[in-house]
């Protein structure tokens, strides 16, 4: 209860201070003689409504350009991870083809010692003639073995040429590829950065061209003010109201509206002066307020510049970026190439020839240590 009643309290503070506030505002504004008895000025809120707006708009263009830049990044990255999704769905693809081409349990050397329908392919129990355990076919066996195996070795060369054929091919497609897509990337690159700088040319030349107008515009308007105000003058100096004596009526102590001749002479040079010395002011005020606005004008062209001169500064920081990774992607290709070089030349140089496979099979027993299985089978091992 009582946390709803300090709550409710709280409130009526703030409204009876709201009041309290609009109340002394209205008071300056009503005891305010000149403000209520001249008015406002309305130059200076004209004045201060275009810096608002100038700001306004400043500060959109800025926001605008920074999303430009954020979707622009944003869509870079959804190309290279798009790129990379499919290298390595390419890549995938790749290895399930050769899982399923040349890795199948069927095509190894061995099966036939480990198939487990080898019963069901044999077409019935054969009695072999002779003794029990002599192997009468063994030296048919023993050839058609080693033609197997040659046979074997030749496919598997085969298929080793095709499949490195076939990757160089897609090597030489894939930086292909690449380099059309850092192209495209350089020339939308260059494309922007013309965009950008004939903009900024045409923003300074209208700025530019505004100034001028402003300025030509105010000093036409101080001309027509000092020539109206000197003919205005000589208007009050040279007409007949002034020029003729004050006539007074006998008997009253002050001057008739009806009989008023005009100033005296000490009166009209009094009022000359202080005409001279309030047009004095102005001028001098009005001379102020344009070097003022003649420095906001050169401030705003420096701004501008320099901001001109970092965008370009940034562009080129960004191209020496690329470049650098253009070169760093160079040399790691170029590393790459070496090391398979090396391997296709130093490395993968041992190939089975007669000699190997006349070394199996030249006894009833098998040796101690030997297998029937290929040069990959003991590389494997």
């Amino acid at each position: 209860m009582n946390r709803v009643e300090l709550l409710s309290d709280r409130i009526a503070a703030a409204h009876l201070d709201r009041r309290r506030n609009r109340e002394l505002q209205r008071r300056e504004r009503i005891f305010n003689a000149r403000a209520r008895t001249v008015g406002i000025d309305t130059d200076a809120l004209d004045h201060q409504v275009e810096e608002k707006r100038n700001k306004e708009e400043a500060e959109a263009k800025a926001l605008k350009e920074y999303t430009d830049g954020l979707i622009r990044s944003d869509r870079t990255a959804c190309i290279l991870e798009h790129r990379q999704k499919k290298d390595e769905r390419l890549l995938e693809e790749a290895i399930v083809h050769f899982r399923q081409q040349f890795q199948q349990p069927s095509l190894r050397r061995e099966f036939d010692l480990n198939d487990p329908e080898v019963l069901k392919k044999q077409d019935g129990v054969r009695i072999l003639p002779g003794l029990t355990g002599e192997d009468l076919d063994r030296g048919e066996r023993t050839r058609r073995q080693r033609e197997q195996l040659r046979d074997w070795s030749i496919q598997q060369q085969l298929e080793l040429e095709q499949a490195k054929e076939l990757q160089t091919l897609e090597d030489q497609q894939y930086d292909r590829s690449q380099l059309a897509l850092d192209s495209r990337a350089l020339e939308l690159q260059k494309m922007e950065e013309e965009h950008k700088t004939a903009t900024a040319v045409a923003i300074k030349d209208f700025n530019q061209a505004l100034a001028a107008e402003v300025i030509k515009r105010r000093e036409s308007e101080r001309h027509k003010e000092e020539e109206n105000n000197r003919a205005d003058v000589l208007n009050q100096l040279q007409g007949e109201l002034l020029s003729e004596s004050p006539q007074r009526v006998p008997g009253l102590t002050r001057v008739r509206r009806d009989c008023y001749k005009g100033l005296s002479p000490q009166e009209l040079m009094h009022y000359t002066n202080y005409q001279q010395q309030q047009a004095e002011e102005k001028r001098r005020a009005r001379v102020q307020r344009r070097e003022e606005e003649l420095q906001q004008d050169r401030e705003r062209l420096a701004s501008a510049r320099a901001a001109l001169l970092q965008e370009r500064r940034q562009a080129r920081i960004s191209k020496e970026l690329r470049r650098a990774l253009d070169n760093t992607n160079t040399q790691l290709a170029q590393i790459q190439k070496a090391q398979r070089r090396y391997l296709e030349k130093e490395v993968y140089t041992n190939i089975a020839d007669e000699s190997y496979f006349a070394q199996f099979n030249k006894t009833s027993r098998l040796a101690k240590g030997v297998s029937c299985r290929g040069p990959d089978s003991q590389s494997q091992g």
